[in-house]
């Protein structure tokens, strides 16, 4: 039974790869700041959960004192707001969280891990490409991504994969931040909102929580082996 650790485990994307993995048979651990989100996510299903700060690297350092075969390195967030409007606290919060939280996974994750291991960060199309509403954010993952790349790298000879999944705007928290933002600034109701918010996918609807999480499982199959460094788009087509 392999081992799978998924930080940001207890709400949106985390919680739908954590389920998906439990349900495939894998033992899991979700860890996060909120022991309640955690809990809740747990429930019904044979999911340990742990709280941890990702940012904080003797918490991070803990997760891994027994060694993990997938890592999921899924804590992540950010605020909308151009760069003019962006305060270097606002920044260096959404960096630690996105970057260096992810840094510090695949650091403390590495060491015990044997081939077939499993490395996976969950970056964004933000990693792909700029975007003037989320200067910190997009900076983070394109950072996430250059780490998930580099990492590959090492790790390349070991047997052990290290990917990214970019997905586009999915039905999360973070979409819903857009979604009421939109309506803000342009004073549209939900429903015009969600479709501004949808349309830079031209498929024109928000990733489901689900799809990431069957990318997930697939970057850690037998199948993906080979698949190593890569940055898997959930966009509907936009990247």
């Amino acid at each position: 039974m392999r081992q799978v650790l998924v930080s940001g485990g207890g709400t949106g994307i985390g919680k739908a790869i954590a389920h998906a993995f439990a349900d495939a048979g894998d033992a899991v651990t979700i860890a996060g700041r909120r022991q309640e989100p955690l809990e809740k996510a747990a429930e019904g299903r044979a999911i340990a959960w742990r709280t941890a700060d990702v940012t904080v690297e003797t918490e991070v350092e803990a997760l891994f004192a027994n060694a993990i075969d997938v890592v999921v390195a899924n804590a992540g967030g950010g605020d909308t707001g151009k760069l003019a409007n962006t305060t270097l606290e606002d920044r260096n919060a959404t960096l630690a969280v996105n970057l260096t939280g992810t840094f510090l996974t695949f650091r403390a994750a590495l060491p015990g891990m044997t081939a077939g291991g499993r490395l996976i960060a969950i970056a964004s199309t933000a990693a792909l490409e700029g975007n003037a509403s989320v200067p910190a954010y997009t900076a983070a993952k394109h950072g996430v991504l250059g780490l998930v790349r580099s990492v590959a790298l090492e790790v390349a000879k070991s047997g052990v994969t290290c990917n990214a999944i970019c997905p586009g705007f999915t039905d999360t928290a973070l979409a819903e931040t857009a979604i009421t933002g939109v309506m803000a600034r342009f004073e549209a109701d939900r429903a015009a909102a969600t479709k501004i918010v949808a349309s830079a996918n031209p498929q024109a609807r928000l990733i489901d929580t689900d799809e990431v999480a069957a990318a997930a499982l697939f970057l850690a199959s037998a199948g993906a082996r080979s698949v190593n460094g890569h940055a898997l788009s959930l966009s509907g087509g936009a990247i």
